[in-house]
């Protein structure tokens, strides 16, 4: 039974599990190349952010990277440290170089280095199926497992059979899965992808993101009815405890904005109790994350 808050109760602290921000015009985006992705190719500032945020009464973010380039990562930490909003970075080093623990402590012996919580890669765009379980990228994992930090996953689905083996093979790694792993919402896929993240849930080192599924529906028509079925089966799998929101801002304005994507969690998540929700919400990235 879904508990209501009284009145003047007060809202426990929300965090954006998962956001971007990039300048075109720095450096390359070449994925923002398509006629579609026109409305989202321009600059995204930190000051771009408090403005959306305000509208979701989120406290706090967690920065993710979009390149792999170590530049843009120590760009973000920089950014983190002079951000009162901005409190955990997940960036991307090379997890196939010899020296990924030399490149993690320079990262955090750098400026805004304390704000390094996790490193991810764009496993989605390997053409390698077996990238993830490489010798050289599990020893790159278990660099990371050294250094304290997470590993985000960003995958899609027919890479989780192979996600799930280095989620076994370095168990004492806590993995997080983004964007559930994009299901095929716009064409209402199902299985495999269900019983794929029921098989990554039973894994204790893995928890996931509630995030990036807006875009994955059809942008223009997508209703709160056509992400249900891929919520409620992350809600059953991994549980509140290890299932965090993210807005996948600025990506998420294609289909909808800020202020809708947390709308939509919120009545993806209405029957979950108010300190389920406050977990989903928050606590699970603040300890997941270290935010503190």
């Amino acid at each position: 039974m879904k508990a209501s808050p009284s009145p003047g109760h007060h809202r426990p602290l929300r965090i954006d599990a998962h956001h971007h921000l990039w300048d075109p015009a720095a450096r390359p985006h070449e994925w923002l190349a398509g006629e579609e992705m026109t409305p989202i190719r321009r600059r995204f500032t930190e000051a771009d952010l408090r403005a959306a945020t305000t509208s979701a009464a989120v406290g706090r973010t967690v920065l993710v990277q979009v390149l792999p380039d170590l530049d843009e990562t120590a760009e973000f930490l920089t950014l983190a440290a002079g951000s009162p909003l901005i409190t955990g970075v997940v960036g991307w080093v090379d997890l196939t170089a010899p020296d990924v623990a030399d490149v993690l402590a320079g990262l955090r012996s750098g400026p805004g280095g304390r704000f390094l919580a996790g490193v991810r890669h764009l496993v989605q765009e390997e053409p390698d199926p077996r990238w993830l379980v490489r010798p050289d990228v599990l020893a790159g994992l278990r660099a990371v497992r050294d250094a304290g930090l997470v590993y985000d996953l960003l995958t899609l689905p027919h890479q989780l059979p192979v996600a799930l083996e280095a989620v076994r093979a370095v168990p004492d790694l806590l993995f997080v899965l983004d964007h559930l792993s994009k299901p095929d919402v716009a064409g209402g896929s199902w299985r495999p992808w269900a019983d794929r993240i029921g098989a990554l849930a039973k894994q204790p080192n893995v928890v996931a993101k509630l995030s990036g599924l807006v875009t994955q529906g059809d942008w223009a028509t997508w209703t709160v009815d056509d992400l249900r079925p891929y919520a409620d089966v992350a809600l059953g799998a991994f549980g509140p405890g290890r299932l965090m929101v993210g807005s996948d801002w600025p990506v998420c304005l294609l289909a909808a904005d800020y202020a809708r994507v947390f709308a939509t969690a919120e009545e993806l998540l209405s029957d979950c109790t108010a300190d389920e929700a406050a977990q989903v919400f928050g606590g699970t990235a603040s300890r997941v994350y270290g935010l503190g």
